[in-house]
């Protein structure tokens, strides 16, 4: 990939005509100069250096998914600025703030590297994302979707925002307004209870989702907080039994949603109830369990083999290909697709500002700011575009009906609905 810049030598000096006669300017500045968020120098030799926040301990398929779609993203796009690319090991986040904060402080200490892949988890992006900000640095997240990261995507920043972050998975109000058009119009269910866990994933998606039920004529007549880690559900399932749901939405992660879908299925009272999630679910892991079958899920689309990223030429099939001569298998959540458009959105923006002076490279740090917000491009996820606020996604969600646990790929699952905003 060429290299769109190179300072040559020291700048001419120029003889300017005067109304006393001819005088010599002021020498120019030589060299590059560094912005007002400073830059990354890389000395002779030295790779160009990425990072990869991701989940390892908490939700470890989404984190697993993440690091081989950059893998082959750094692999596709070979040398960058004529450097190679270093992606290092992944840093654990446990998908919570404290993971956040503390992989998003040990990174920044390094002055080398030119930007981050990542979060997996909107709690660890919370944290994450100002320290990254202050930082100077840029970080595009692949699976962060809740709406306190970006905008009300009505022109206003939401109370997480930072210049820095950028994600390309879709904004929840997106999958709210979905999934409560498609429990009103096309399940035909009035009254839906709703679950979350605290954390700004699943607080900020049923808070969203409620809205966007209620404003369309539905109730919510039971809304309930669990804790991280609960696993005995009686209290609650036993509160929406009196309730009398005809559906209950929760968008929980794997420990707690597996407990909760489970103990639903047999809850006096809850017979017949239908059980709904989200994409924290929509995973192999899941959707091979007993519990999940006969479920809806609202989440991004999966079939990704027809697309193909502009920046390598690889269609979504050949990538998929790739994953299983290496691995053995297919990628665990739809979410390996974006990990890779994210890779290559950073690393194309490091190429196009990067300026070589002799042996060293610089990055310039709000240069590549600028150049990730102007993304437009065509990637395995589709149309890739950035808002003023760091939404990059395409906004499209899916509604899938899981009916057979022998079926775990995602991108196999029955859609039963489509939203295009």
């Amino acid at each position: 990939m060429p290299n769109r810049n190179k300072v040559t030598g020291p700048a001419l000096l120029v003889a300017v005509l005067a109304i006393s006669g001819c005088r010599e300017s002021p020498a120019a500045p030589t060299g590059f100069q560094p912005g007002p968020l400073g830059a990354v120098t890389l000395e002779a030799g030295e790779d160009v250096r990425i990072r990869v926040l991701a989940s390892v301990t908490v939700a470890p398929s989404l984190g697993v998914v993440t690091r081989h779609g950059v893998e082959f993203a750094v692999e596709n796009m070979g040398p960058i600025a004529g450097r190679q690319v270093d992606m290092g090991e992944l840093v654990d986040t446990s998908c919570s703030p404290a993971g956040g904060r503390a992989g998003a402080l040990g990174v920044v200490q390094d002055p080398k590297v030119a930007g981050l892949v990542g979060t997996n988890c909107s709690a660890a992006a919370v944290a994450a994302s100002p320290i990254v900000t202050d930082a100077g640095l840029v970080m595009i997240s692949p699976s962060n979707t809740s709406p306190l990261l970006t905008s009300d995507l009505a022109g206003n920043a939401n109370a997480d925002h930072h210049a820095g972050y950028f994600r390309v998975s879709s904004n929840d109000l997106h999958q709210a307004r979905a999934l409560s058009d498609f429990v009103y119009n096309q399940l035909q269910l009035r009254r839906v209870a709703t679950v979350q866990d605290g954390d700004p994933y699943t607080s900020a998606l049923v808070a969203a989702f409620a809205d966007a039920f209620s404003a369309i004529g539905g109730e919510v007549p039971a809304r309930a907080r669990i804790a991280k880690g609960q696993v005995d559900m009686t209290d609650v399932l036993a509160e929406f039994a009196m309730a009398g749901p005809d559906a209950i939405f929760f968008p929980l992660f794997v420990t707690e949603g597996s407990a909760f879908a489970a103990q639903a299925r047999t809850f006096d009272g809850l017979e017949g109830t239908t059980l709904i999630s989200a994409a924290a679910l929509l995973v192999s892991q899941f959707l091979g369990a007993p519990q999940s079958e006969g479920m809806y899920f609202a989440g991004p689309e999966a079939d990704f083999a027809s697309n193909v990223n502009e920046l390598t030429g690889q269609s979504g099939e050949q990538v998929l290909e790739a994953h299983r001569d290496r691995y053995g298998s297919f990628p665990l959540s739809p979410y390996w697709a974006h990990s890779y458009d994210a890779t290559t959105i950073l690393l194309s923006a490091i190429d196009a500002v990067a300026v070589e002076e002799g042996d060293r490279l610089h990055i310039d740090r709000a240069a590549l700011r600028r150049q990730v917000r102007a993304t437009a491009m065509n990637g395995l996820i589709g149309t890739v575009t950035c808002d003023a606020f760091g939404d990059c996604g395409t906004g499209r969600m899916n509604i899938y009906h899981h009916t057979d646990t022998g079926i775990t790929d995602v991108s196999r699952l029955p859609v039963v609905y489509v939203y295009s905003p």
